[in-house]
């Protein structure tokens, strides 16, 4: 499949509480009605990586936007900076990303163009959070990317805040592509497999791999942990995952 022209840009919208926040959406150039993602940046923050990825599934003919999450900590912070301040107040509070995640979703709704079909895919805590916006938001498809503290809570001094969230399962709305490293620790393979049992009992469609070769991090090209094989299998199993629901 061909890959389509695009564009791309900041948007606002309204997050949590009806706050506006910041996005950055991108698109196909070409009319035409599309399926949509959200993408949930990981906890380095809203960076020119994350609006790549967002760029990357408009390549693929999605809508694609990504909220800000750390927007109200820093907003005219680069990401680095809002990212420390995020971690300096403890995170991002779930009850807050789950309104900006369907604040997001409300956005790509209303463009001409969309179908009607909404995908979430999350990197790091975003794919924590996107189990957790998957939980509490109506998504037809979700990936999550290495996203650890689902089942497991996170030792005492890990730098943010943050309860296991595997006790919402019953309520996950999405069929659910999970991409891991058999090297990574946050999660490990065990808390992996864990999930997968949960979610096994509970009937939820769920498809897990974990990647050989591969630890926490693998999709990111701009840092060490990055893995190439690992990264072109993951991006093949999403195009085909959100190819089929979306």
């Amino acid at each position: 499949m061909k890959d389509l022209d695009i564009k791309g840009g900041t948007v606002s919208f309204k997050g949590a509480n009806g706050d506006e926040i910041e996005g950055y959406l991108a698109t196909p150039a070409a009319e035409g009605s599309r399926g949509n993602v959200v993408v949930i940046h990981h906890m380095p923050g809203y960076d020119r990586a994350t609006k790549e990825i967002a760029l990357r599934f408009a390549s693929m003919g999605y809508n694609a936007l990504c909220p800000n999450l750390h927007y109200r900590d820093a907003p005219n912070a680069d990401s680095d900076d809002a990212a420390a301040a995020s971690r300096a107040n403890g995170g991002v509070p779930d009850d807050r990303l789950i309104g900006d995640v369907n604040g997001a979703k409300e956005y790509l709704a209303n463009l001409p163009s969309s179908n009607g079909k909404f995908g979430v895919i999350g990197y790091c805590s975003g794919g924590r959070q996107t189990f957790l916006a998957a939980c509490n938001i109506e998504f037809d498809a979700a990936v999550d990317c290495y996203g650890a503290f689902v089942v497991n809570p996170p030792a005492p001094e890990f730098p943010v805040r943050m309860n296991p969230i595997a006790n919402q399962a019953p309520n996950l709305s999405a069929k659910l592509l999970g991409l891991f490293g058999i090297e990574d620790q946050y999660p490990s393979p065990e808390e992996v497999n864990r999930l997968d049992e949960i979610l096994t009992e509970l009937g939820k469609e769920h498809d897990f791999h974990i990647m050989d070769n591969a630890g926490h991090g693998f999709f990111a090209t701009d840092r060490p942990s990055y893995r190439v094989e690992a990264a072109n299998k993951g991006w093949e199993l999403i195009r085909d995952f959100f190819g089929a629901n979306l």
